[in-house]
C-alpha cells in the first residue's frame, strides 16, 4: 500500500478544500485503489465512511431498507452547524422533501410528479427547453468573439428559465430566486450572500423567503390551475386520496427548483470547461451530432455535480471487508465512482462516444433523479445549438470554482466563442 495523500480526509468534504482545489481526484484515486471503504477523521466533520467504489455505492443505494436518506441529514455538515440544522423552527426544516425520505413514503410521494419527468411528458417540455437553449446562444452572440463569462450568462441562466417557467416563478423573481439557490448550496463561498454572515445561522431567514415565494405561487396555482408542473404539484393528491400536504408541497418545489437547477448548471459548464481542455471532442461533436446522446451521458458522468449523499446505516451491515455499524454515516462520492476503472476503460479521458457509460452521476436505484430525462433535455437542447453555430471555443481567463464540497462546480469560467460563418 503506497502512502496516503496528504490532508487526505479533509480534501474529501470540507468546502473550502473544494473552493481551492476542485475535487479530489487524487485522494479518490487512492482510496479505490487501497481504501475504497474509509472511516474519515476530517476537520470538525462528524466521522463517516467514504465510499470510493461504484460497486459499493450501488450495493448500499440498493438496500434503503439498511441505509437511510431518513435517519439523519443527507449533507455532511460541520459540528459546529448542527444545532442550526436541527432548529425545528427553521423553515427548511419544516419542508418534506422526497430526497430525504425512506420507503414507504419515498415511492408515494415520489409518484406525485414521476410522471411528469418520464421522456413522455419531457416531449411536452421539449418547446421550452429549446426556446431556452437557442435563447442563450442569441444572448451570447451577442458579445461576438468578445470574452464573456460562460458561467453568468449560459450555463447557470438556461436552467433557470426552464425552471422558472415550469414551477410558475414570474421572470421578475428570476434574479432573487438565483441569488437564494447559490446561497443554499454554496454556504460557505466568500462571493455568495453578505460578508461575514453566517450562511447557515441566516438560514432561516432564507429559508422563510423561499417559503414566501413557493407559497404564493401554490396558492395562485389551486386558485387558477394551468397546464404546469406548479399546477401539478399545487394540487396534487396521494395514493389514498388525500391532498399532498402543504410541507411536502413546498419541500418538493424546493428540491425539484434547488437540485434541478444547480446540478444542470455545473453539468453545462463543466461541458464547456471540459470541451476547452479537449478541443478534439468539440470536433467531433460538431462532426458527428448523432453523438449528442452519449455526449450528455458522458458530460455527467465526467462532472458528477452532485458530489456525495450521505446515508445512515440502521443496522450493522458488512461491506466487503468492513463492518459498517448501526448508526454510522456513509458518503458515496459519485465522482469517485464515475472514475471507477473496474467499471469504465480510460475512467479520465472524455469521449463524447463512450459506451456503455453505467455512471452514477444521477444517483442509482430508489433515488434515482427524479428530474434526470428534463436534466438531459436541457443539456441536449443547449449542444444542440452549440454544435450548430460555433465554430470553436477558447480559454479567455483563469476559472475558478464554488466553496462547496455537495454540489460543485465552476462559479466562474471565462471563454471566447469562434462562431460559425
Amino acid at each position: 500500500m503506497t502512502m496516503a495523500p496528504d490532508n487526505l480526509d479533509n480534501r474529501l468534504v470540507l468546502n473550502h478544500e473544494y473552493g481551492e482545489q476542485s475535487f479530489p481526484y487524487e485522494e479518490w484515486r487512492w482510496l479505490r485503489a487501497n481504501e475504497p471503504v474509509h472511516m474519515t477523521d476530517a476537520e470538525n466533520v462528524q466521522p463517516f465512511w467514504a465510499i470510493t467504489k461504484h460497486r459499493h455505492i450501488t450495493e448500499i443505494s440498493s438496500q434503503p431498507d439498511v441505509f437511510s436518506s431518513a435517519a439523519g441529514n443527507i449533507i455532511l455538515f460541520r459540528k459546529d452547524q448542527m444545532d442550526v440544522i436541527a432548529d425545528e423552527s427553521n423553515p427548511f426544516n419544516q419542508m418534506r422533501v422526497i430526497i430525504s425520505m425512506d420507503p414507504p413514503d419515498h415511492r408515494t410521494f415520489r409518484k406525485v410528479a414521476s410522471g411528469f419527468f418520464t421522456p413522455r411528458g419531457i416531449t411536452r417540455l421539449d418547446e421550452i427547453v429549446t426556446d431556452t437553449a437557442t435563447l442563450m446562444m442569441d444572448r451570447l452572440a451577442e458579445h461576438g468573439d468578445e470574452p464573456v463569462d460562460f458561467v453568468e450568462l449560459v450555463a447557470q441562466r438556461h436552467p433557470l428559465r426552464v425552471l422558472c417557467t415550469i414551477l410558475g416563478v414570474p421572470e421578475a423573481d428570476e434574479d432573487r430566486l438565483l441569488e437564494l439557490t447559490s446561497q443554499l448550496f454554496a454556504f460557505d463561498d466568500p462571493d455568495v450572500g453578505r460578508p461575514g454572515e453566517d450562511r447557515v445561522a441566516a438560514s432561516a431567514e432564507l429559508g422563510m423567503e423561499f417559503f414566501t415565494m413557493f407559497n404564493t405561487i401554490i396558492e395562485d396555482r389551486r386558485a387558477n390551475p394551468r397546464d404546469d408542473l406548479a399546477s401539478l404539484l399545487a394540487n396534487a393528491t396521494l395514493e389514498n386520496g388525500e391532498p399532498m400536504g402543504l410541507v411536502e408541497t413546498l419541500g418538493y418545489y424546493l428540491i425539484v427548483f434547488n437540485a434541478g437547477h444547480d446540478t444542470t448548471r455545473h453539468s453545462l459548464s463543466g461541458a464547456m470547461a471540459a470541451f476547452l481542455d479537449h478541443p478534439e471532442e468539440f470536433a467531433r461533436l460538431k462532426a458527428d451530432p448523432s453523438l449528442i446522446k452519449t455526449a450528455v451521458e458522458e458530460i455527467v458522468r465526467w462532472t458528477a455535480p452532485v458530489n456525495y449523499m450521505k446515508r445512515t446505516a440502521l443496522r450493522d451491515y458488512q461491506l466487503d471487508d468492513t463492518l459498517i455499524r448501526e448508526g454510522e454515516a456513509v458518503a458515496m462520492f459519485y465522482g469517485a465512482a464515475n472514475r471507477d476503472e473496474e467499471v469504465f476503460d480510460d475512467p479520465d479521458r472524455f469521449d463524447v462516444g463512450r459506451t456503455p457509460n453505467r455512471h452514477l452521476g444521477f444517483g442509482w436505484a430508489e433515488h434515482y433523479c427524479l428530474g434526470a430525462h428534463l436534466a438531459k433535455a436541457s443539456i441536449a437542447a443547449l449542444l444542440e445549438q452549440m454544435v450548430e453555430r460555433v465554430d470553436s471555443i477558447e480559454p479567455a481567463g483563469d476559472r475558478s470554482v464554488v466553496s462547496a464540497s455537495f454540489v460543485h462546480g465552476y462559479k466562474h469560467l471565462p471563454v471566447r466563442v469562434n462562431w460559425s460563418s
